[in-house]
């Protein structure tokens, strides 16, 4: 395997970290120096540090580098400049700022660990070695097991790109003797670690063991990352292997990580952009306050130099208030909009990411038993898979076509037209798309629809009411039963829409809870209870409409959508 590739795939598993216990014993001195000093730029720099602001942390250490004295202070302050650029790979850089630590304070083993990373990147494998057995003569890391686990296995790294294979074994035997059990993270790191090494050897018995146990173990494990590279690691294995079937599948799979870490990158992109406009608006308010003081001063210094401009600066003080009192309330409008906004985006991506996820697993399982009945030459066995997969399709459809309309609404962008319209034509229309869905599922419908019911409403928001309600009646209906609709006169002023099943029902207790639910809004819904955005969608639709929505049910024997709507 080529070199310059494998300390590219073994980078992934060298450790930046330290244990719990030394960040703990790093901010404690920290805190205990600056409540002593109480330096402005010191404590500043600290303060960014704890929030995990690294560039912002690198800014303040040059102007907190001419306020500090003694050497534990510039200890710090260099040390905590070294974490941004180390973050960002500029290796250079992190190194000028580690060479000015002290080799003997109180901070010299930390550098030691530091400068074990950074040399190891920089491929400078002696230099690393030195760093990090610097670190072993430390008694307080001798102490922590969980940091003497991470030196060791940069250690065994160090000794894999010298090819020294028998210095680098003996590191990782010592680094898997003080792993915890409930460590994954670790040993998948650990084992990764192994398997390159035996790999680079060529010894693949000892090698493919260790690169499936990996694979194995992040499966797991929630780490997006580690799943993505023991993915690929497998993938490119099985080609060396010759076994290109199976490594398209890795390849898949890594690929298939690959993306959802770029949509968390994406989403987190999203979140800090939104705290960067959140900051613009602090900005400003704080620019319309120093305005404001501005003005008071000008005042005071009118009246000073005479009353005969008291009344001409009046004036243009009551302009510029009635300017900055409309900046502030469309500054407030805006902020109130953003909220909305956020909590309607992070509910779609709830919906989403709930929602979505068991019919994308139902079409998976389905492809997989389509791929199995192909094999076979099954022809009956692939048109049911088939049928299955349509019909899952088309559900999962319809829930992409709510969240599109709910973002409309949301947007005041979705067209909502109130017409003169007759009910029964809207209906059968709507039932006759469902009967290949209905005879797929073993499910029959029935109607019994009165003529001459005419309603004032938009045909296409009602349209998308019954659709969801009749997808709900299958969707939690047993193995087959049965659907009716009927359209009817309620009373002189209203008729009524009934779409009752013979599915698994509602228990009473959840029952009032929907029925209870009236000015419903993505604030008030809680998703894990149960209120998807199905019904928050057919809620809103039908109040615009005018209407009424509630259930009736019996656990175990049906339940009845009943929808009122005001005739013409």
């Amino acid at each position: 395997m080529n070199n310059k590739y494998v300390f590219f795939i073994l980078l992934m598993y060298v450790i930046n970290s330290f244990s719990q216990k030394a960040l703990d014993d790093l901010r404690n001195k920290t805190d205990s120096i600056c409540n002593k000093v109480q330096i402005k730029s010191f404590c500043k720099v600290l303060e960014f540090y704890k929030l995990k602001q690294y560039d912002s942390c690198y800014v303040y250490s040059n102007k907190a580098l001419l306020d500090v004295r003694t050497t534990n202070q510039k200890d710090i302050i260099y040390y905590l400049q070294s974490i941004s650029p180390t973050e960002k790979s500029l290796f250079k850089k992190a190194l000028f700022s580690l060479d000015k630590i002290s080799d003997t304070g109180r901070f010299a083993s930390l550098k030691n660990l530091r400068l074990g990373y950074v040399y190891l990147n920089q491929q400078k494998y002696d230099q690393s070695i030195s760093s990090l057995e610097k670190c072993l003569s430390s008694k307080d890391i001798m102490k922590d097991i969980e940091q003497r686990s991470m030196i060791y296995h940069n250690l065994a790294a160090c000794y894999f790109y010298k090819k020294d294979f028998k210095k680098a074994t003996f590191y990782y035997d010592k680094q898997l003797s003080l792993i915890q059990k409930n460590d994954t993270t670790s040993l998948i790191k650990l084992k990764m670690g192994m398997a390159y090494m035996y790999y680079d050897q060529y010894l693949d018995k000892q090698a493919i063991p260790l690169f499936k146990e990996s694979y194995n173990l992040s499966q797991l494990h929630t780490d997006i990352v580690l799943k993505e590279s023991t993915a690929f690691s497998m993938a490119v294995v099985e080609e060396n292997r010759k076994r290109y079937k199976k490594s398209v599948k890795y390849y898949k799979e890594s690929n298939r990580w690959k993306d959802s870490i770029w949509n968390k990158e994406k989403i987190w992109e999203i979140t800090e952009r939104d705290k960067k406009i959140a900051i613009a608006y602090k900005q400003q308010e704080i620019r319309i306050k120093n305005e404001e003081i501005k003005r008071q001063k000008i005042v005071q210094k009118g009246l000073i130099f005479g009353g005969s401009l008291l009344l001409f600066l009046l004036g243009v003080l009551g302009f510029v208030y009635k300017k900055l009192r409309s900046k502030n309330k469309l500054i407030v409008a805006q902020k109130e909009a953003l909220s909305v906004a956020n909590k309607t985006k992070d509910y779609l991506f709830s919906v989403v990411s709930h929602d979505l996820r068991s019919p994308i697993n139902t079409i998976k399982r389905q492809h997989k038993k389509l791929e199995k009945h192909i094999e076979n030459n099954d022809l009956p066995a692939i048109k049911q898979a088939t049928k299955v997969a349509i019909s899952v399709t088309q559900s999962t459809s319809r829930l992409l076509d709510n969240i599109l309309y709910w973002s409309l609404d949301q947007s005041n962008i979705l067209s909502f037209t109130p017409e003169k319209n007759a009910l029964r034509p809207i209906i059968e229309h709507l039932l006759f798309d469902y009967e290949n869905l209905g005879s797929v599922k073993d499910i029959s419908i029935s109607s019994d629809l009165e003529t001459g019911i005419f309603g004032l409403i938009d045909k296409e928001s009602l349209k998308i009411v019954l659709r969801n309600l009749i997808d709900n009646s299958m969707k939690y209906m047993k193995d087959s039963g049965s659907i009716s609709v009927k359209l009817k006169m309620y009373s002189e002023n209203e008729a009524s829409i009934e779409i009752k099943d013979t599915g698994i029902g509602i228990s009473p207790e959840k029952l009032k809870e929907i029925n209870g639910l009236k000015d419903l809004s993505v604030a008030k819904i809680d998703h894990s209870k149960g209120v998807g955005l199905g019904l928050l969608l057919c809620q809103t639709l039908v109040k615009k409409n005018n209407g009424t929505l509630f259930f009736e049910s019996e656990l175990g024997r049906y339940t009845t959508a009943v929808i009122l709507l005001p005739l013409v």
